[in-house]
């Protein structure tokens, strides 16, 4: 594949807001606004007669809670206060899954973890989604999923990869913090579509049959 897969565009809405102030991180007396991220590819590729099943991501301790997330370099871990994800980001990253892959993957049909199903099924590792900063400078966000693709009908591991990306932020305001993690989020889910089509695509060719 000659350079970069096309980015998702990952949009933002703010579900309740309010005029919070004060400094960026954790204090239980200010009000939250809830982001929620929505993932969309723009332009399908050719189609791969297979179906793939979404199993429920695996989320690095620390990370997997609604709060935004902001890493130190002496590993402090700390989250920005009046902020929430819309829910705990197992949810979050599933969700903008199903979404990139219905709406930017080749493939048959895209179901998630518990439906009935018997193709090929995807299994992704949240290893980073946090903002890194000195506390001074903006900081830049890091995703980073390792992915793993695997046949159903025997259960064997077709392949394993990594998706990620990092974004930084245009200054230390939460909005641009936010955006940050919407470019970097959209960039990761790309790489993972495109992976995983190029897998399943060339599995489908050098085996000669049909997927299950």
């Amino acid at each position: 594949m000659n350079g970069p897969p096309a980015r998702a565009a990952v949009a933002l809405v703010i579900l309740f807001g309010s005029a919070a102030c004060g400094s960026l991180f954790e204090n239980k007396s200010e009000p939250v606004a809830v982001y929620l991220l929505s993932a969309t590819l723009a332009m399908p590729p050719a189609a791969i007669a297979a179906d793939l099943q979404m199993r429920r991501p695996k989320v690095r301790t620390g990370l997997n809670s609604d709060h935004i997330a902001v890493l130190y370099p002496d590993h402090h871990l700390d989250f920005y206060a009046g902020a929430r994800w819309s829910g705990p980001l197992d949810e979050v990253v599933r969700d903008l899954e199903l979404q990139a892959f219905r709406a930017g993957s080749g493939l048959r049909s895209v179901s998630e973890d518990g439906s009935h199903f018997g193709g090929y099924w995807l299994e992704v590792e949240v290893v980073d989604f946090q903002a890194e900063t000195d506390g001074a400078s903006p900081p830049t966000v890091h995703v980073r999923f390792l992915a793993r693709i695997g046949d159903s009908t025997d259960g064997r591991v077709l392949g394993t990869f990594e998706a990620a990306a990092q974004q930084a932020a245009a200054g230390n305001r939460l909005s641009a913090i936010v955006e940050a993690y919407n470019r970097a989020a959209g960039d990761a889910l790309a790489r993972l579509v495109a992976h995983s089509d190029a897998l399943l695509g060339a599995f489908k060719t050098s085996t000669g049959r049909s997927p299950p």
